[in-house]
């Protein structure tokens, strides 16, 4: 949130490795997320996707219609 308003952001995206190979997003990702746009909601800034890195593989949450 701090870098966000240090550079007066309109939109946010996030993004994160699973070192465990595996993209899938957990179910804390899901809620981490949404505690995020919560949190970034209340500064008029927008989340537009939180990626999940792992190997070769990436996984968009909001391509898999879990953002509020």
């Amino acid at each position: 949130m701090k870098r966000c308003l240090y550079l007066n952001a309109a939109a946010a995206i996030f993004a994160h490795n699973h070192p465990s190979g595996v993209a899938e997003p957990s179910e804390a990702d899901i809620i981490v997320t949404r505690r995020l746009q919560a949190a970034l909601s209340t500064v008029d800034t927008r989340v537009l996707d939180h990626l999940v890195l792992a190997e070769q593989d990436v996984v968009s949450l909001a391509e898999r219609y879990l953002m509020v």
